[in-house]
């Protein structure tokens, strides 16, 4: 696969920050990124509730005070490498789906970002092929800015909030060797010099979180087995040491080939977690607050969704 200049990268990074800013504060999908996008076709989500997204606006605003951050859900387009965006209905759904970018298949990862703490993403981190980091946020007008490179070294890379005790989100990466680092992260999108956290992450298909399952205040991650065995990470607040033992949730989730955090789906104050099915099937596994059982059963909220190459 050809790597487009950096520049397009920036733009498109750039184009995407500023439209989940807005969508997020008003909670209405993108406008202004659409203007000079093709026709998209229709949505795969089945289950929606037109207008939805508008009413939701105050409860967006609300959930600034919870733990939980709120965020859209992105997927890239396999057959042509555009990017769209769902944004929370507010009812524990998502709304149909709006063109957000182009040029997203020379992407290889991505990850939003509660920079400032107050519930709502404010910006993005992105790894291209060529092993580049990049950071956008509401502020970025041109293009985004290139923050380091030689992230091809990981096969994983997440943020899955607060880790280290300070305001901004941090970063965790993952190498070929199974050992997982953690990057201190800064509200500018710069990061401190990689941590070793621990080694024998290797043997997880999915890592994924975005904020706090069990209602300490503090983010948590889970992790899924070769054998389909979710595990639960409770997050600590110390960085030299963020996560505690795991604890088992359960088994069966090979039936799944994507987890996704994107914080609170259902605006309830909790964090949540998606699961795409092989058949492309959307589910809902919404947060309880509760350490014990931090996920309730789990609930359609759309089909179609293997459209998608990747999400974030």
């Amino acid at each position: 696969m050809a790597i487009l200049p950096g520049r397009k990268h920036g733009r498109a990074l750039s184009r995407l920050a500023v439209a989940a800013v807005a969508a997020a504060l008003v909670g209405t999908g993108v406008g202004a990124a659409a203007a000079d996008a093709p026709d998209p076709v229709p949505a795969p989500v089945k289950n929606v509730e037109v207008g939805a997204a508008a009413k939701a606006a105050p409860k967006l605003r609300a959930a600034a005070q919870a733990d939980a951050p709120v965020f859209g859900l992105y997927g890239v387009e396999r057959s042509s490498g555009f990017l769209y965006e769902y944004i929370p209905n507010g009812v524990g759904g998502y709304e149909g789906r709006t063109f957000a970018g182009a040029d997203w298949d020379t992407i290889r990862s991505a990850t939003q970002v509660d920079q400032n703490g107050d519930g709502l993403g404010d910006g993005l981190w992105a790894w291209d092929y060529a092993g580049k980091l990049y950071y956008a946020d509401a502020t970025t007008v041109d293009e985004a800015r290139t923050i380091g490179g030689g992230w091809n070294i990981y096969n994983k890379v997440l943020s899955p909030g607060n880790l280290g005790g300070a305001a901004a989100s941090d970063i965790l990466a993952r190498d070929n060797a199974g050992v997982l680092w953690l990057y201190l992260g800064y509200p500018n999108g710069n990061a401190d010099p990689r941590i070793k956290i621990s080694a024998g992450w290797g043997g997880y298909t999915q890592i994924s979180g975005k904020g706090d399952l069990t209602g300490d205040g503090k983010a948590d991650i889970v992790a899924q087995d070769s054998s389909g065995v979710l595990w639960l990470y409770k997050g600590t607040g110390n960085y030299k040491a963020p996560f505690t033992s795991r604890v088992k949730l359960g088994a069966g989730w090979n039936a799944y080939n994507t987890l996704i955090s994107t914080g609170d789906v259902d605006i309830d104050g909790h964090a949540d977690l998606l699961a795409r099915g092989t058949d492309g099937k959307l589910w809902l596994y919404k947060g309880t607050g509760n350490a014990t059982t931090p996920l309730a059963s789990r609930k359609l909220i759309g089909s179609g969704f293997n459209i998608y190459s990747w999400m974030f």
